[in-house]
C-alpha cells in the first residue's frame, strides 16, 4: 500500500520555507507521494476549516516540485466546480509537465455554499459542472485541436488549440464519501471497518488495478502504534493509498510527526 503524506500549507506553519522543507523531507523519507488541499475564500468565523490561511494547492505544488525529483505531487481535493475549466486545464498541463510527470489531480464537488456563492459560482449545479470539467480537461489535453460542446459551464470550444499537452495523462481520482461521489470514483475517509464494504463494492465495478482506492486519514500525534495499526487495517480492507494529514500547528512539531508516520508506515509502504 502507498502512503503520502500532507504539506504544510494550511495556518501560521505554512509558508516558503515550511513546503520547501516539508517537500523535501517527505521524499527523502520514501513517501509515494504529498498532497495539498483547497479554499479560495471562507466566512469569517467559521468554525471550519480551522484557519483562512491556504495557499493555493496548484502553486504550492509547483513550488514542491522546484525541490524534488521522484515524489508524487497530489491535490485533496481541489473544488473542480469553484473553478473554469480551461485555465485550470492549462495550469495543470504546465505543473505536469515541469515535474515530469508527477501530478495526480483529486477533485470533488465541494461543501461551502458561502464560498461558491463569494465565487459567482452557482452551488446547485456543482456536480453537472464537476462532471463537465472533468471531460472539458480530458478532451483539450487530449485532443489538437478540439472541440467541445459545453452545456453547463460558459465556454465556446470550436476548433481550438491549448499546448503543451500533459507529457503522461494526469490520473483524476474523485473525492468523497457520497453516494454521488462513489459513483464518479473513489476516495475515501473512513475508517478500516467502514471501509471493507465500499471496497468491495467499487471493486466489483472497477477490478482493474489502475484504478486506485485512496483515503485520507487525519492523526492527532497521540499513538504511533494506533497509527501503524490504523494503516495496516486500511490494507487489509483493500485500501491502495493512505494519506496523513499531521494535525500539529507548528512547523517544527509538523515535520517531527512526519517522521514519527514514516515509521509507523515503513511495514505496508512500497514503491
Amino acid at each position: 500500500m502507498r502512503v503520502g503524506i500532507h504539506l504544510p500549507h494550511i495556518g501560521h506553519k505554512a509558508g516558503p520555507e515550511a513546503i520547501r522543507r516539508a517537500a523535501i523531507q517527505a521524499e527523502e523519507l520514501g513517501f509515494a507521494d504529498a498532497w495539498t488541499s483547497e479554499h479560495i475564500i471562507v466566512p469569517k468565523g467559521a468554525p471550519y476549516p480551522p484557519s483562512a490561511v491556504f495557499y493555493d494547492p496548484v502553486l504550492t505544488l509547483t513550488w514542491a516540485a522546484a525541490f524534488t525529483k521522484r515524489i508524487g505531487l497530489g491535490t485533496s481535493v481541489l473544488v473542480l466546480p469553484m473553478r473554469h475549466p480551461l485555465p485550470l486545464a492549462k495550469e495543470l498541463a504546465t505543473l505536469q509537465n515541469l515535474s515530469e510527470g508527477r501530478l495526480i489531480l483529486g477533485a470533488g464537488v465541494g461543501w461551502m455554499e458561502a464560498e461558491f456563492a463569494a465565487l459567482g459560482v452557482p452551488f446547485r449545479e456543482r456536480g453537472r459542472r464537476m462532471d463537465e470539467g472533468i471531460a472539458m480537461m480530458r478532451a483539450v489535453w487530449g485532443k489538437d485541436p478540439v472541440s467541445f460542446p459545453a452545456r453547463h459551464i460558459a465556454a465556446v470550444i470550436e476548433d481550438m488549440r491549448m499546448l503543451p499537452q500533459p507529457v503522461k495523462p494526469i490520473p483524476i481520482w474523485i473525492g468523497g464519501s457520497s453516494e454521488a461521489a462513489l459513483h464518479r470514483a473513489a476516495r475515501l475517509d473512513l475508517s478500516p471497518g467502514e471501509a471493507v464494504p465500499i471496497v468491495r463494492r467499487l471493486r466489483a465495478v472497477r477490478p482493474d488495478p489502475e484504478f486506485v482506492i485512496s483515503l485520507r486519514s487525519s492523526w492527532d500525534g497521540q499513538d504511533d502504534a494506533a497509527l501503524r495499526a490504523r494503516i495496516v487495517a486500511y490494507g487489509e480492507a483493500g485500501v491502495d493509498h493512505v494519506l496523513v494529514e499531521p494535525a500539529e500547528r507548528a512547523l517544527d512539531d509538523w515535520l517531527r510527526a512526519v517522521e514519527r508516520v514514516a515509521r509507523a508506515a515503513e511495514p505496508t509502504r512500497k514503491d
